[in-house]
């Protein structure tokens, strides 16, 4: 950070966590958090995202490292004297409660006056859009309105920061979208910094200012969404956020800014290198679906190959086609365009290299091979 940048708002420094003698559920985090922003922690469940958000609301201490806001440290300071909002997953609101008592209660502990707490809390319901249902009590409203109930009460004493851990993970996909467009205006409308947790890579790359990727309690990559959609670091990220084809090889040669890579039947890939790798490396060349084009009309790409149409579904505003090339890998491509119907149907297909990454090592999990069963690379 240059020495003309705001000092960060939140920053973790060197933070491990670790349970007994298990292997660190977080390890050696490192990470600036600027006010304002909407920064979101991605990563599968086990990746330690959940964890540093505990530490930081002060549910969990840390093992090591230190956890600083506005540059004072945390470390002691219990929950309550934090000045934070929290949304959980499963609302934690309180049952015998109405939703304008769940709402008043953080004003009545911080000791606000009945009149100011009423009031607040009554803009509280405006915000979210749930004036009128005050009186209501948590299991006469749906889901969706009850997670907009728990986010008014994280909001409504004004806290410095709200933590979200799988705010929208109980609700349905169309109810999940409404409310990310919703969490974020509210967020851009109040200025309020959020901290984010998911394991939903479309909920990241929609609602985040920026994006962590956890794997297995290490930050893999941080970055606005387009950066880590568009120019991932390893093969972690590129297959974990959106989907990816992987493509196991080896490397040929390597001139520049591009790499050559023998995949599965002999074919060679030509693709960007990401790290340091050479010929004889083992790599995993990726191309998302998007980026691959069928058809006759492929311009000037250095890759194309011939393929056999595997199958084919309609999804209403694109298809999804699985293609085989010559040796058994498979691409699922992603096109509005017309394609032939699945079975025995040839096809050209092609990629440019720009868009096809080389990254060292395997496939990883995040990422299926794209081979058949059975074959080899």
């Amino acid at each position: 950070m240059s020495e003309t940048a705001d000092p960060p708002f939140v920053e973790f420094v060197e933070i491990t966590k670790h349970y007994g003698r298990d292997r660190a559920a977080v390890a050696g985090l490192s990470l600036a958090v600027r006010k304002g922003e909407f920064l979101t922690l991605l990563g599968p469940s086990g990746s330690g995202k959940t964890t540093t958000l505990m530490m930081l609301a002060g549910f969990e201490a840390p093992t090591a490292g230190d956890i600083l806001m506005e540059g004072r440290s945390l470390r002691g300071k219990p929950p309550h004297k934090r000045n934070m909002g929290v949304v959980f997953q499963n609302y934690a609101l309180f049952p015998h409660m109405s939703v304008a008592r769940n709402i008043l209660f953080p004003l009545q502990v911080r000791g606000i006056g009945s009149t100011a707490a009423a009031a607040k809390a009554e803009a509280a319901l405006e915000l979210v859009d749930l004036a009128g249902l005050g009186e209501r009590r948590p299991d006469q409203l749906s889901g969706g309105q009850r997670q907009r109930v728990a986010l008014a009460r994280a909001l409504v004493f004004e806290p410095d920061l709200v933590l979200m851990d799988e705010p929208l993970g109980a609700l349905d996909r169309q109810l999940r979208e409404r409310l990310q467009i919703e969490i974020k205006r509210i967020q851009r409308r109040l200025g309020v910094t959020v901290i984010y947790v998911t394991h939903d890579q479309a909920e990241a790359l929609t609602l985040s200012d920026r994006i962590a990727v956890f794997a297995d309690g290490v930050v893999q990559q941080v970055g606005t969404p387009e950066a880590i959609y568009e120019r991932p670091q390893n093969a972690f990220v590129a297959g974990f956020v959106g989907e990816n084809n992987g493509l196991a090889g080896i490397v040929t040669a390597r001139d520049g800014a591009t790499c050559e890579v023998r995949i599965a039947g002999d074919l060679m890939v030509r693709a960007t290198p990401v790290g340091d790798i050479g010929p004889g490396d083992a790599v995993v060349t990726t191309v998302r679906p998007e980026h691959v084009e069928a058809g006759t009309e492929l311009g000037s790409h250095c890759n194309r190959f011939a393929a056999c149409v595997d199958d084919i579904a309609y999804h209403g505003d694109h298809s999804r086609l699985r293609a085989i090339l010559p040796g058994g890998a498979a691409l699922t491509i992603r096109t509005q365009s017309g394609l032939p119907a699945a079975g025995s149907d040839r096809l050209t297909i092609g990629w440019c290299a720009e868009r096809c990454l080389a990254f060292p090592g395997p496939v990883p999990e995040s990422m299926p091979a794209g081979r058949a069963a059975g074959d080899r690379p």
